[in-house]
């Protein structure tokens, strides 16, 4: 696998640092165009691609063969306030529901078999950011999306979750990191501040990646759109402004690869986030992103955004802003963890109808 990315063109080199969406449910001749031009190293899919079962298997069989490198084909599956699938099966359960390890196991399970037989690879799931009682308070969009009530069991139940998912073929991503917990806005409008002081951020919010790396399973990690001005981390930019994590070397490179040792995949969150718009354009985001020691660049709604991230990161590796060496390094890490997809599921709606019956059931172990 890495032999085959290193010897692409440098255009599909670049490529593959990117992470798209599809306009619609169909690979029609502009969502063609898109692919091929920018041979994306990653597709997500949205509720707005996800009409039906067999409809969603042909989408991604289509893109599938349009990519020159077998892509990410990922989604936000998480259940609950997050669930891309309810028109294709029961409706999942929101994780902050589930008691058990044994219930979050079955939910994985069952997560899993069904985005492989849809034609998914991965998921970006599980949640670990941690919400007590104060944080539930927040305005953050995140209340019910994560496990447990203790740092504890969003550990251990993120840990099963993580490992049951990959367990049965489907690559996880853990997010958001350095924590968004204690945010008191969502940075899909504008961007968090966490006020949170070393001591707090150390000893809870940086907790379920310190023990979750050393489970072995982590592969991928989403890194977040926020700021956090109590830490000696936190960056400004050329006009002062805080810098997001997700475009700060301190945070991705610093604290992430270096303090924690994680050398797999980091992945930005969607660039189209209100947080990143208002205050960068989408090409300079890119860069900058690719610069602080991103490998995937999310853009997951225009595809105008997209043609000009992938433009600017394109000429800045020409012109030598970039080095092409940073991009290997990223391609590197890729291909290390795209060599772990497993081969696509035989399509199977008498079994997505079993499976949509498991749901229920579990469902109702938890009335």
């Amino acid at each position: 696998m890495l032999e085959k990315i290193l010897s692409l063109p440098l255009e599909q080199k670049i490529g593959q640092l990117f992470f798209i969406g599809l306009p619609g449910a169909e690979i029609d001749h502009s969502a063609r165009e898109l692919i091929k031009e920018i041979s994306p190293g990653g597709i997500c899919l949205f509720a707005r691609n996800i009409r039906e079962s067999a409809q969603t298997r042909k989408l991604l069989n289509d893109a599938r063969r349009l990519c020159a490198i077998e892509p990410f084909l990922s989604l936000d599956q998480e259940g609950g306030l997050v669930d891309r699938l309810r028109r294709v099966v029961e409706p999942m359960p929101a994780a902050n529901l589930l008691k058990t390890a044994t219930q979050v196991a079955e939910l994985a399970r069952i997560t899993a078999e069904i985005v492989r037989i849809l034609g998914f690879n991965m998921n970006f799931a599980p949640v670990i950011d941690f919400i007590d009682e104060t944080r539930a308070k927040f305005v953050n969009g995140l209340f019910s999306r994560t496990f447990g009530n203790t740092i504890e069991e969003v550990v251990e139940f993120s840990a099963v979750y993580l490992e049951t998912l990959q367990k049965n073929g489907c690559l996880g991503s853990i997010k958001h990191f350095p924590g968004l917990g204690a945010t008191e806005i969502d940075s899909h409008e504008q961007l968090p501040q966490v006020n949170s002081k070393f001591e707090e951020f150390d000893s809870i919010d940086l907790v379920p990646y310190k023990k979750l790396f050393k489970t072995g399973e982590v592969h991928a990690v989403m890194i977040a759109h926020a700021a956090f001005p109590n830490l000696d981390l936190q960056e400004t930019d050329q006009n002062g402004k805080l810098l997001p994590t997700s475009l700060s070397f301190n945070f991705t490179t610093k604290l992430l690869r270096e303090h924690l040792g994680f050398d797999g995949l980091a992945l930005t969150d969607d660039l189209e986030m209100g947080a990143i718009l208002k205050n960068y354009g989408i090409g300079e985001a890119c860069k900058m992103a690719i610069k602080a020691g991103q490998d995937q660049l999310l853009i997951c709604n225009d595809p105008g955004a997209i043609r000009a991230g992938f433009d600017a990161v394109l000429d800045s590796v020409r012109s030598g802003e970039i080095a092409e060496s940073r991009v290997d390094d990223s391609l590197q890490r890729i291909a290390a963890v795209k060599s772990l997809i497993k081969s696509t599921a035989v399509f199977d709606q008498n079994r997505l109808d079993e499976l949509s019956k498991e749901i229920s059931d579990l469902k109702e172990q938890l009335n």
